[in-house]
């Protein structure tokens, strides 16, 4: 009993013994001191890189090209001026287009690329622009727009369509002769017959000073007008010239050729009753002239330039121009991201979309929008914070151009491209700067809220 009690005592005593507690938390953390040591090198290459040239921008801002204190006055030149006013203009449609549209072709894309095979080549390519830089890039589509069409892709493509869809051929610099008696006579830069012609005549419009680089391979050998029937009216449109001299004059001769797609009307009082188009030997046949006499006129737009496609870099294009060049590069950074976005989409959404008996188009619009919404904001977010910084593709394309310029060109033309006027560049600068803070916040504060 006395073993049972000592044992039970020596129990008692050894689970009444609490364990000996520790002095406090482990620290597995360096102490505060260590680790801004190590966060120094980076703390003043951050502050020296980026910390001081913003706040040196500040104050740059409030002084003139000469140093002297301006106060705000360069921040109200920023929009005064034309040159200033049209960087704004067009700093605002960039920011409202080329995201938005960027975005969708995007969204585009990488919809479309879960549904067809050789998806990862078709992504390779798209993204492939990605890899080249914006210089590089700047100077492909300086080229693709390149008003010739022997040089331009763009206007290439257009006359080509064009080519498919139009017969009509211009001569520019093309005309009657003008001494002597003629057949034919210029009017307001159209050539008309010098006498009146009547249904089941024939006439003969003779021109001269046709270049021979629009002389087209198809024209064949000028032949005699056919002979015209029952309200008709034939006729002949050639290039009145003989190599090496001879020939009769007025007449289509051997060695001389047609004008094909040349545009022939008929005209009384003003109003054209009839229209025909020249054949490759040069005939043309009014029909339907109806009774009275007529003029035979050749429009002023048989004269003309032929079509050479669109002036992109004209004043009126060069924006969109820059903006397809813009979408070029960046339209397969935005397909990546949001096709990642769509793997994650749960899959028994969409099917349940579908036995509910939702179409495709509904299916799309709304389940897949709604869950694709975070992923598509980001993308539109980050690509309107590179918009407003955008100057590489500006810059080469627009060649110097005031009506492609925007604000990140003019700030570098007002502080170094010859303006020298750092202080108008730097009051740009920080506004810019204003303009893109929103954004980022909002992106930071949109990954915090995921993380969550």
């Amino acid at each position: 009993a006395a073993a049972v009690d000592g044992g039970a005592g020596a129990a008692g005593t050894g689970a009444g013994t609490a364990p000996p507690r520790r002095g406090g938390r482990e620290r597995l953390t360096p102490p505060s001191w260590l680790a801004l040591l190590f966060l120094l090198p980076a703390l003043l290459l951050l502050g020296f890189l980026v910390v001081y040239p913003i706040v040196y921008s500040v104050i740059r801002s409030f002084f003139d090209a000469a140093g002297d204190f301006a106060g705000i006055d360069n921040y109200a030149g920023v929009f005064q001026g034309h040159d200033n006013l049209v960087a704004v203009r067009n700093t605002a449609i960039w920011v409202v287009v080329a995201p938005t549209v960027v975005t969708i072709v995007g969204l585009v894309f990488a919809v479309l690329t879960e549904r067809i095979r050789w998806a990862t080549a078709f992504k390779l390519v798209v993204f492939m622009p990605m890899a080249i830089s914006f210089l590089a890039s700047g100077v492909i589509f300086r080229l693709v727009y390149q008003q010739d069409p022997d040089k331009g892709i763009a206007n290439a493509a257009m006359v080509a369509v064009h080519d498919m869809f139009s017969t009509d051929r211009t001569y520019p610099g093309a005309g009657p002769r003008t001494a002597g008696d003629q057949p034919v006579r210029e009017d307001g830069g159209a050539v008309v017959t010098a006498r009146p012609v009547s249904a089941g005549q024939t006439a003969v419009l003779p021109l001269v000073k046709v270049k021979p680089e629009y002389l087209p391979e198809a024209a064949e050998p000028a032949a005699a007008p056919p002979r015209a029937g029952s309200g008709e009216i034939t006729g002949t449109v050639w290039f009145d010239f003989t190599r090496g001299g001879g020939g009769t004059v007025n007449q289509p001769n051997e060695g001389e050729r047609g004008l094909p797609g040349v545009r022939v009307e008929a005209v009384r009082g003003g109003e054209v009753v009839a229209t025909a188009t020249t054949r490759p030997d040069g005939t043309f046949t009014l029909e339907d002239v109806g009774s009275g006499q007529v003029t035979v006129r050749l429009p002023q737009g048989n004269f003309t330039e032929a079509y050479r496609g669109a002036e992109w870099l004209g004043g009126t294009l060069i924006t969109p121009a820059i903006i397809g060049a813009y979408l070029w590069v960046w339209a397969g950074f935005a397909m990546v991201l949001i096709a990642a976005g769509l793997a994650a989409i749960p899959r028994d959404a969409l099917e349940a979309a579908r036995v509910d008996g939702a179409t495709e188009w509904q299916v799309f619009r709304r389940v897949t929008i709604p869950l694709l919404a975070p992923v598509l904001m980001v993308v539109l977010v980050t690509l309107v914070i590179n918009v407003l910084k955008v100057f590489d593709l500006v810059y080469i394309i627009g060649g110097g151009d005031p009506n492609a310029s925007v604000l990140a060109l003019e700030m570098w033309t007002e502080s170094f491209g010859g303006g020298n006027d750092q202080g108008a560049g730097s009051a740009i600068a920080v506004l810019l700067f204003l303009l893109v803070l929103p954004a980022m916040l909002f992106n930071i504060r949109r990954m915090r809220q995921e993380r969550k």
